[in-house]
């Protein structure tokens, strides 16, 4: 496979795991033109590559900024923004995680918080149940978080090394 054909299976396959994961694909395929680019690239040479218009370029690349995945380079005596991409996938992994944390998780935990404060009659079935289930999710939750906290903090071979002997 050429070089060429390579980085477009690449852009499209990155862009697909992106949708899985709850990221707009075009936000993916930015992202990872710009993660094999040995240089950073302006907005018209993204728009070109991928065959977007300039107002997706303009937001995906906001919201790129925004996760903290892209960095705004700008190139002396050139009016042009350029962007440009942590090629460190730890890096990358850690970001990620720490957005979705923020976007997802903790949202979460704010309302199960809210929520262990539900009183009610501890003989009555529906009562129990809410409240074993919401315990429980509160538990799994509040680990994730810490396992969430732990990554983020942690350098790529001691994570893991630790999360290897889980399994072992």
């Amino acid at each position: 496979m050429e070089l060429a054909a390579a980085k477009l299976k690449f852009i499209e396959a990155w862009g697909k795991l992106g949708s899985e994961w709850g990221i707009n694909r075009t936000m993916a395929q930015v992202h990872a033109l710009l993660l094999i680019s040995p240089e950073a690239l302006t907005t018209e040479e993204i728009m070109e590559a991928l065959s977007i218009s300039r107002g997706n370029a303009n937001m995906t690349l906001r919201d790129l900024i925004g996760w903290g995945l892209i960095e705004k380079q700008h190139k002396a005596g050139e009016r042009k923004e350029y962007f440009f991409a942590d090629k460190d996938v730890w890096n990358i992994a850690r970001q990620v995680a720490k957005e979705r944390k923020k976007r997802e998780l903790e949202p979460v935990l704010k309302v199960l918080n809210e929520l262990s404060n539900v009183t009610g009659d501890e003989k009555d079935p529906a009562y129990k149940t809410f409240k074993k289930s919401l315990t429980d999710i509160n538990k799994l939750a509040g680990n994730v978080d810490k396992t969430l906290e732990t990554m983020l903090k942690a350098e790529e071979s001691w994570f893991w090394g630790s999360v290897l002997k889980v399994f072992k």
